[in-house]
């Protein structure tokens, strides 16, 4: 597994251990980390904190994204494509899209790249928390 996958893993545990949600995101430039983070809604209050946008938020102003490739554990939601294609980030990769399906048509509409690795470790990462926080799930993805 790549090493920036596996950095985005990292961010996804270190929002479980924080008693959050457990989705990690790393924003790549050039071959380099240039920004990363984990869900905070819980830990911040913030219904906005997700991963895919907190990763963004720490990359801080860079210009142009379009030559950055966004590392996510999980499909991005409404949300967080909404700001990928806003930004004008043409590839991710995805850890998993079983738990969330996010809405993949939307970002192929937009001409972003999406390469979804099906990765056991992130599918049972979430398989677990939605099993244990269904109720903080479905606030999480707005279906309560």
């Amino acid at each position: 597994m790549e090493e920036s996958m596996e950095t985005a893993i990292e961010e996804a545990k270190l929002s479980l251990q924080e008693g959050g949600i457990p989705i990690g995101s790393v924003l790549m430039c050039d071959g380099k980390i240039i920004g990363r983070g984990h869900n905070r809604r819980v830990q911040n209050g913030d219904p906005l904190a997700h991963a895919e946008i907190e990763c963004i938020r720490n990359a801080g102003r860079i210009g142009s994204y379009s030559n950055t490739i966004l590392f996510t554990t999980l499909m991005p939601c409404y949300l967080c494509s909404g700001a990928i294609v806003q930004f004008g980030i043409e590839k991710i990769v995805v850890g998993e899209s079983r738990t969330f399906k996010g809405d993949l048509e939307f970002l192929k509409d937009h001409w972003v790249a999406v390469d979804d690795w099906d990765i056991d470790e992130c599918i049972e990462l979430m398989e677990e928390f939605i099993k244990k926080n269904p109720t903080l799930w479905n606030e999480d993805i707005g279906k309560l």
